[in-house]
Parts: C-alpha cells; structure tokens; sequence
C-alpha cells in the first residue's frame, strides 16, 4: 500500500470518525432539548389545569354507577397545543377536553398496575403511538379534597398529551448522513489530491534514483526545483551520497582496472621464463641421466641428488605454470573477455574429452556410461573452453579419489544437457558446497596434501556463465561427489558420425 494512499485512509478515517461523533453528540444534544422542553411544558399546562379541575361527586352519573365528576373551571385555555382528560378510577369515566373529543383520540386505558406507578410518580411521562402519530404523555392525580393526605385515594387521572413531531428528527438524521457522506467524499477526493500533490516530489526522485540505477550512470544528479523542506534536504543529501559513491566508484574502478592489467601483463611475462626454465631443466635432467650411465658409484650418487632436485624445480616450474595460466584466465574473465561461440555438437567434444582422460595421471578405474542423450545435440558455446571445462572436474575427481571409479556419462532434461562427472572420493560436507567456487578455495582438509591453485572450479564456473549453464552440486563426506554441468540446447536432430567429424571449428583463443 503506498504512502499517498495511507495518508488518504488516515485522513478519511479520523474525519469520519469526528463527523460521526459530532453528528451523534447534536442528534443526541437537540433530541434531549426537545423532548424536555416537551416534557416541561406539558407538565406546566397540566399542572395549570389540575388546579383548575373540580370534583364533584353525584348519586347518578348519566343513569351509571355513582361517583366523581370532574370539570374544568373556565375550561381549557385558548392557544394550548395539549390534548386532556380525566379518568375516574373508580368506575373508568373518562372526561375529555373539548379538543380530544375533536380529534377523536382514543388515550391509552390506566389499569391498576398504571395507576399504582403513577402515585409511586415512577412513571409520570409515557410515549405512545395513536392514530399512527407520536405523542408525549403526562399522568397526574387528582384528588376530591383541596389538602389530600398521604393516604387518601386520588378521585380521579389526568392525562395530558402532546404531539411530539419526530420528522424532525427524521430529517435531521436525513441531512446529517447526506451531509457526512458527502463530507467524507469530498474529504477523501481533496485529500488524494493533496498527497498526490505533496509526494510528487517523492515520485520524481524514486524516478531519478530508478534511472541513475537502471543507467548506471553516477554523474547523473536528481533535478528538484521546490522549496527547501524535507523533501529538498532529502534531494539534496541524495545528490551528495551520488557524488561520494561516483568518487569512490571511480577510484575503485581505476584500481581494480590497475589491478587487472597487471595480473594480465604479469601472467603474460612470467608465461616465457617459466617455459623456458622447464624447457631448460628437462634438458639438463635427459643429460644428466646419460651422464650418470657413465659415472662411477659416487658421482652416481651425487647425480642422482641433482637430478631429484631438478625434478623438484620442474615440479614446481609446472606448478607454477598452471597457475599462470589459471590467473591469465580469471584475468581476462574480470576484463569482460568474450569468447568465440558457435553451434556446437557436443557428442564429439565429450567423446574427445572422454578418450584423452584415460591418459591423465589417476588411480582408479575411469568409467564412460550412457552418452546417446548427446546424440544429434547442438550448444552455443566454444569447443576449446567446453572441454576445458571438463577436464577441470575430471582433474578434480581424479584427484581427490584415491580408490573406487570417476564415471562419465550424460542425461536430458527440458530443453537442457547434462554432462555428469560422478566419483567415490573424499566428497565434501555441505558447508562447503557454497564455496568450492571462490578462488584459492581449497576442500582438501589439510591444504597441501593434493597439487592444486584452487582456482580451477572458478574458472570452470566463468566458462558455465559464458555458457548460459549452471551446475548441480550432489556430494557427501567420505562417500563421493557428483557434479551435473547443465547446458542449453541450441538445436538438435539425427546427425551422421561423419557430419559430426568433419564438421569444423572456428579458431578459439586458448586459455
């Protein structure tokens, strides 16, 4: 949820909830008012009348029962919105005013549970609904004597009523929930508006900050032509950390460029000596050895001392040759160096691979199973660093298997190839998994006891991404470890053995 649409929300939310609750505190403030107002002066008029009423008691009462009647002296005043009558409680005579007989309402019946709540005064005020209008009631005793006493039984009820107009009320709840909604609307609309206004500036530099990501490009700067609030002290420490990062990117840049030409040119220049002391120290030991034919015991012995220290300065001359070679790959691997590619078959490249292995220096047994998920198969890549690649994890599982087998063979999958390499050697436990690939990283546990630059899987890792593959890493402590060099197929379909011989490859840079 973005910011601009939160602020909306919150800004919705709270003015809602303060129209709510303004609108009910009214509602409830002017329904108070009336209603006691109404109260107030029904209970005025009737008191005025009661004071007013007369009760006489007759032997007849239109041929009924005997008992009281009630009269009001001078009789309801002019210009009274009050509708009156008095109840007998004895025998249920009702006396109403001229008005009542008028409008010909009937009030509600006083029963004896009416009446005994009305002298306990728990119920003086009563609402009711007659003749589908809403009245307000007032009941009040009246007694036959000017100075009743406390237990003296009232002659007779008065009952007061008067017309409590709720379409008032109607429209004022009418008018508060239109006027609300309306509010709340309007509210909201203005509201997205002036956050939609006030983030803009937000927007333009997310905007600015996306391009310069996207591009690359850190001598580009966030344009902001506002005032100088947060959002321009914002822009403005963007610009310097821009400025900052460009310097430090640059001097970074310089260095690590600096950095790669000279393992570029270094491995380039230590290339000829190297190769011309091994070529030199080979010589010497083929002399040397015709030489200690010849010699007598002790100058045998002594030949023999020499030649196993040339042997060792051959060793480590080749040593250090593969590690120039190494470094002069991963060199030219951070220069961005693009190899060769072309359709490739690559039945015919593993098949070479397979048949030179059987000539690399091992001890166990080297196996070549299933490899027809290659026939008629067709990558994108370089022959040359293919079966360089290859070798690297066939070297490796070589030498890091000192008993079992190193098998090869190949599978298919989804539009992809894999070449996998599987041994029974030392394997690996799975914390060192994510770094067999880091260079000089080394999963022989004593570092020494295997030759090696720990840098060939690094290598084999840049050939793979030249390649657009990856790699499937399956390995186990002491019990072996299989590695699935998956490859994209560029095409495929029945290719002849002799196609696939004849077919030329284009001139490759070798590492």
């Amino acid at each position: 949820m973005s910011i601009r649409l939160r602020l909306t929300l919150w800004y919705t939310g709270i003015l809602t909830a303060t129209l709510l609750l303004l609108g009910l505190g009214l509602y409830i403030f002017l329904h108070t008012i009336y209603y006691s107002s109404l109260r107030d002066d029904l209970r005025a008029q009737t008191e005025v009348l009661r004071s007013r009423t007369i009760a006489t008691y007759t032997f007849s009462l239109d041929g009924g029962k005997p008992g009281y009647i009630f009269n009001i002296v001078g009789g309801v005043p002019r210009g009274s919105n009050g509708l009156f009558q008095v109840v007998n409680v004895d025998n249920g005579t009702k006396f109403p005013s001229p008005r009542l007989q008028e409008a010909g309402i009937q009030f509600p019946e006083i029963d004896a549970k009416k009446l005994k709540c009305v002298l306990n005064e728990t119920c003086l005020y009563d609402k009711a609904r007659i003749e589908n209008m809403d009245f307000i009631l007032y009941y009040t005793p009246i007694y036959a004597t000017r100075f009743p006493g406390p237990t003296d039984r009232p002659a007779g009820i008065m009952q007061s009523a008067m017309f409590a107009d709720d379409r008032l009320f109607v429209m004022l709840r009418l008018i508060l929930t239109v006027t609300g909604l309306v509010a709340i609307l309007l509210a909201a609309s203005v509201g997205w508006f002036l956050a939609r206004k006030v983030l803009k500036p937000i927007g333009q530099v997310v905007d600015a900050t996306n391009r310069i990501e996207k591009g690359a490009d850190l001598e580009k700067r966030i344009e902001y032509d506002g005032p100088n609030d947060e959002i321009g002290v914002l822009t403005q420490t963007i610009n310097s950390m821009l400025g900052r990062l460009q310097h430090a990117y640059v001097e970074l840049e310089e260095a690590y460029s600096a950095q790669r030409r000279f393992v570029s040119d270094a491995s380039h220049e230590l290339r000829t000596p190297l190769t011309t002391i091994r070529g030199n120290v080979e010589l010497l030991e083929k002399m040397w050895k015709q030489a200690a034919l010849k010699a007598g015991s002790d100058d045998s012995q002594k030949l023999e001392l020499t030649l196993e220290a040339m042997h060792d300065i051959s060793g480590e001359a080749e040593r250090m040759s593969r590690l120039v070679n190494d470094l002069l790959s991963l060199a030219r691997a951070d220069a961005g160096f693009q190899m060769t590619k072309t359709n490739q078959p690559i039945r015919p490249i593993i098949d070479e691979v397979a048949r030179k292995a059987v000539l690399l220096p091992r001890t166990v047994e080297f196996q070549v199973g299933n490899l027809d998920d290659l026939n008629g198969v067709y990558v994108y890549g370089n022959a040359d660093y293919l079966q360089q690649l290859m070798f690297i994890f066939i070297e490796n599982a070589f030498k890091y298997t000192d008993a079992g087998f190193v098998r090869l063979d190949a599978l298919r999958h989804e539009g992809q190839v894999g070449i996998r390499i599987e041994d029974s050697g030392i394997g690996m436990d799975k914390e060192e998994v994510p770094h067999i690939f880091d260079r000089f990283y080394r999963a022989d546990p004593s570092r020494g006891q295997k030759a090696g630059t720990g840098l060939g899987l690094s290598i084999a890792r840049w050939i793979i991404d030249e390649h657009n593959g990856s790699i499937e890493v399956k390995t186990l402590k002491d019990e072996g470890s299989t590695f699935v060099i998956w490859l994209p197929i560029a095409s495929s379909g029945v290719i002849e053995v002799q196609e696939a011989e004849g077919h030329s490859i284009a001139d490759q840079n070798q590492v």
